[in-house]
């Protein structure tokens, strides 16, 4: 809470012992007077009805006066107080800006500082300056109430939203009904969406292990608060520090927006991220999030470049990773590195960066020669040639059929362990 400065002090007077904030004393008729100079200047209040006007606005701004007046005259002005931080969260809840409201306190203490200015006499300089200095003072306690509620019932509506987003979220995950949610979370339940399974990697400030916590926590602050401006609040989210998944209703959407979404939250996450999407109604999306994920997981086990991935660019890796002897033949193919494994981290790379030879050189810190003497290497060992079309076809074939299959071997092994 927030309390009245202890340099208000006693009761400025003047030498005729008559208050110097007489002036301020009629707060009926200034409080109307200062709502219709809020009326004419303030366009927020200027299309509020007449009886907001005249009732709730009036009421607050008296408040305010009288705590002005009290605590200039030494009364007790903690209900006054207490009065502007339930108008602050009330405003805060019907959306009335905070700046207006900040800019109308301070026209309001422009407004009683000319009258006290007007009605002071030549002896009155040493304590004008006094109760120039205490009515800043007031100011400040006014500003700071209505912060102080605005932010509180801000926070509120927040949590309460993000609650609601999400059971409402996990609910369609879950293949829950709809109707019952509508009325819980208060959030309209499209017929379609699309689903991102989503990858955040770390920033390089969470390597700091002081801060890695606090540098990890507004890093989903920023992709959650990105997400809500560039998708209007529509976007239902479960997400970690570490990604998750992403909702996002479907009419409307095109796929450039997809495309320009994922680079906006990267650059609000100050890290690329990796996200792969399909379009599902909604009765299907237990299982389009379940197959993003599976395509994601696929996306990185390849070490492929960050960005935006649909199933119609992983259709054929995707289909390699159905179990089969198929598969098992495939993942066989390169075998012969095993012993090499800087050939295989270089294939790796060289096929999640387009096949551009100067990337994967950057990468790995490497001239582009020895990424083609490396390249030729495997064409030696493995009798597919990476520069050939089919060879390459086979080899990135080899490569998601070898990561699904060591990944289930080392699966076997933790099992018979156990």
């Amino acid at each position: 809470m927030i309390s009245q400065p202890s340099t208000l002090g006693a009761p400025v007077k003047t030498l005729a012992a008559v208050p110097i904030s007489d002036p301020l004393r009629d707060t009926r008729g200034l409080a109307y007077r200062l709502v219709e100079r809020f009326a004419e200047k303030f366009a927020p209040c200027g299309v509020l009805p007449g009886d907001v006007l005249r009732g709730e606005i009036t009421a607050v701004t008296r408040a305010c006066l009288e705590f002005v007046h009290g605590a200039l005259e030494g009364y007790d002005t903690a209900e006054k107080l207490e009065r502007v931080r339930r108008a602050g969260a009330d405003w805060a809840r019907e959306g009335i800006p905070i700046d207006v409201i900040h800019r109308a306190v301070h026209e309001g203490f422009r407004i009683g500082l000319d009258l006290v200015l007007d009605a002071a006499a030549p002896a009155d300089l040493a304590r004008l300056v006094e109760t120039v200095r205490r009515l800043l003072a007031c100011q400040s306690v006014v500003d700071a109430a209505f912060a102080d509620s605005y932010v509180r019932e801000h926070r509120a509506a927040v949590a309460e939203h993000h609650a609601a987003v999400h059971t409402v979220a996990s609910a369609l995950l879950a293949g829950q009904p709809a109707a019952p949610m509508v009325r819980a979370g208060g959030i309209a339940i499209a017929d379609s969406y699309f689903i991102f399974a989503m990858d955040i990697p770390k920033h390089p400030d969470e390597q700091l292990s002081r801060v890695d916590q606090v540098v990890a926590r507004r890093k989903l602050r920023r992709v959650q608060s990105e997400l809500a401006v560039r998708c209007s609040g529509r976007a239902l989210s479960l997400l970690g520090t570490g990604g998750g998944t992403v909702l996002l209703p479907a009419a409307g959407v095109t796929p450039e927006v997809l495309d320009e979404l994922v680079r906006g939250l990267s650059s609000a996450a100050q890290v690329p991220l990796t996200a792969t999407v399909l379009e599902a109604e909604t009765p299907d999306i237990p299982e389009a999030a379940e197959r993003a994920h599976e395509l994601l997981d696929m996306v990185q086990r390849l070490r492929n470049a960050p960005g935006l991935y649909r199933f119609d660019d992983l259709v054929v890796e995707y289909q390699l990773t159905r179990p089969g002897p198929g598969r098992e033949r495939l993942g066989e193919v390169l075998d012969p590195l095993d012993d090499r494994p800087e050939l295989l981290e270089t294939l790796r790379l060289h096929l999640g960066n387009d096949l551009s030879r100067q990337r994967t050189a950057r990468t790995l810190g490497l001239h582009a020669n020895t990424i083609d003497y490396r390249l030729r290497r495997i064409a030696q060992l493995t009798g597919l040639d990476p520069a050939q079309s089919s060879g390459l076809w086979y080899l990135r074939a080899a490569l998601v059929a070898r990561s699904y299959r060591n990944a289930e071997a080392g699966v076997e092994m933790t099992r018979a362990r156990a």
